[in-house]
């Protein structure tokens, strides 16, 4: 068995490298795999060793967190984040095989449960607003945070609109969603912030961006909010300098020349991927969620 420290902080190349000599000591070569067994951070570590180490071997996630499986496992975007920004050395590897054991999740603390919830609520929010309206409900405090029919459904959101576009050249950005912000907000935290936390941040910034912009229904923001905050997530903004949010994101990959790409909800179930945001709305938005000005 191969070993790598655990955190967002060693999702880097130094620890794809300690792997490949792990690989080499072991004796992998093209006729072997690579498992992950792990959360998040470990597939997207392992997968990209996978997919790099001699031009690639074959590679099968088994997520161990409620984030990594209804998100990170499937889906085939694997990386690293480089100092200036997450995920920007990466590959598309889809794994053989995905394997899921929601027994798992009772081992799982609190707060990794709230960060995959925030994932699965966003999946309600992209394509299942059944889903979703199950979810902004009270929960029943049962063994598991979420029933298997519903970790299923979650699944079957990401899993069509990858199937539709793989390689994240159109559709598939909308599972963005949230994620401009969150990936700022993760890098200026150090990611002390978890992934879920700041995606439920992102989520609301971008719905009330949205609003403002008059593209949203009035009452979506409030609602989405009331849903992440039932779950003990985050919706306000760290005190970070509006203009040093901007800056981290300014160096998303997920940018499109000059303009960051946003992935704005309509309603429930409606998205909208757009390009040009303009700077003072995003500035009205973070500053009302507590981000600090910089007049």
């Amino acid at each position: 068995a191969c070993t790598i420290p655990d955190g967002e902080e060693h999702k880097t190349l130094d620890t794809v490298a300690g792997l490949y000599d792990q690989f080499l000591d072991g004796g992998l070569d093209r006729s072997g795999g690579v498992i992950s067994l792990g959360g998040g951070v470990t597939g997207d570590i392992a997968g990209f060793a996978a997919a790099t180490f001699m031009r690639g071997v074959p590679f099968v996630q088994v997520p161990t967190t409620l984030l990594s499986m209804v998100d990170a496992s499937v889906g085939g975007k694997v990386g690293v984040d480089l100092p200036q920004g997450k995920n920007l050395a990466g590959a598309f590897k889809q794994p053989a095989l995905v394997v899921i054991d929601p027994g798992v999740l009772a081992t799982l603390p609190a707060d990794e449960v709230r960060s995959g919830m925030s994932e699965a609520i966003k999946h309600g929010i992209i394509g299942a607003p059944d889903l979703f309206a199950e979810l902004e409900a009270p929960h029943s405090g049962s063994q598991f945070p979420m029933s298997v029919t519903q970790l299923a459904r979650a699944l079957e959101v990401k899993i069509q609109v990858v199937e539709a576009d793989p390689f994240e050249e159109g559709r598939r950005a909308v599972l963005n969603l949230g994620h401009t912000v969150a990936h700022a907000l993760e890098r200026l935290s150090d990611f002390s912030l978890r992934h879920g936390e700041a995606v439920a941040i992102g989520m609301v910034a971008a719905a009330r961006i949205s609003a403002k912009l008059g593209r949203a229904e009035l009452s979506l923001p409030d609602r989405l909010e009331a849903a992440l905050a039932a779950w003990g997530l985050p919706t306000r903004c760290p005190p970070h300098g509006v203009d040093e949010i901007w800056e981290a994101m300014a160096h998303d990959k997920k940018r499109r020349g000059r303009a960051l790409r946003w992935v704005l909800p309509h309603a429930i179930g409606h998205i909208e991927i757009a390009d040009a945001v303009p700077r003072q709305v995003v500035a009205f938005v973070l500053t009302g969620m507590g981000a600090r000005s910089e007049e």
